[in-house]
């Protein structure tokens, strides 16, 4: 579903944010990214989703060149970023039918989707409400349901717990779960080594843009915890 390329991206300067990164995430498959701050995740991320350009390597979304053909990639991909950036002179129930209308979901299936999340998430009854009144956490709410109308084949997100209180991450992490047995794929960076653990099927470590481990969760942390593993290998890495 996902396959990142010998994708590299480079800033003013001529250095290099990632390096030569090749990984894939197949349908079916969570897959977590996980590495320090500035290390490169959000860079691969943005490029994935087709915010930041590149011109090294290629990214292909469900057998589709980002590059070649972004519209394609972005019919099928879902994106929440780690602050959300919201239209916030829309209320968002606005919010949520323009993203809708955009997808071309009818009225009766983008009906049933902000009703189930919107209960799901606990904020239906604020959703008449201008988005500038929300706190962090309801628009990241707003965000994930505005991702999930569409049902994405893909779904990528930077950093997605920040700010979700304990029974709205418990909701994401079962949605994530659900949408993989439904066949989607999901590629996500988190900080948070324990939920990843839980969660991924696939884990890629970044170091200074380089992926320093890549595999099935179960061959990387055999009898460690994620948390070992992490550390072991980005201290060893140069």
């Amino acid at each position: 579903m996902l396959a990142i390329k010998n994708f590299s991206k480079s800033y003013t300067g001529g250095k290099k944010a990632v390096d030569n990164l090749n990984l894939t995430v197949n349908a079916g498959e969570i897959c977590g990214f996980i590495g320090h701050n500035g290390a490169g995740k959000s860079t691969t991320i943005r490029s994935v989703v087709g915010v930041l350009d590149f011109t090294e390597g290629d990214i292909f979304i469900d057998g589709h060149s980002v590059r070649q053909e972004p519209l394609e990639c972005k019919k099928v991909t879902a994106y929440i970023p780690d602050n959300p950036d919201l239209y916030e002179h829309l209320t968002g129930i606005q919010y949520l039918n323009f993203i809708a209308d955009i997808f071309g979901i009818d009225g009766a299936a983008r009906t049933e989707a902000i009703k189930k999340y919107g209960d799901l998430f606990e904020i239906t009854s604020d959703l008449g409400s201008l988005i500038s009144s929300y706190s962090h956490g309801m628009k990241q709410k707003v965000a994930i349901i505005s991702a999930l109308i569409h049902k994405p084949k893909l779904l990528v997100l930077d950093e997605p717990f920040v700010g979700l209180d304990p029974k709205a991450a418990l909701s994401l992490k079962n949605i994530m779960r659900e949408m993989c047995d439904e066949g989607s794929a999901i590629f996500f960076s988190t900080h948070v080594l324990e939920v990843a653990q839980k969660l991924c099927d696939k884990i890629a470590i970044i170091k200074q843009g380089c992926i320093v481990a890549y595999g099935k969760m179960e061959e990387l942390v055999q009898d460690q915890s994620l948390e070992e593993v992490f550390m072991e290998v980005t201290e060893n890495a140069k």
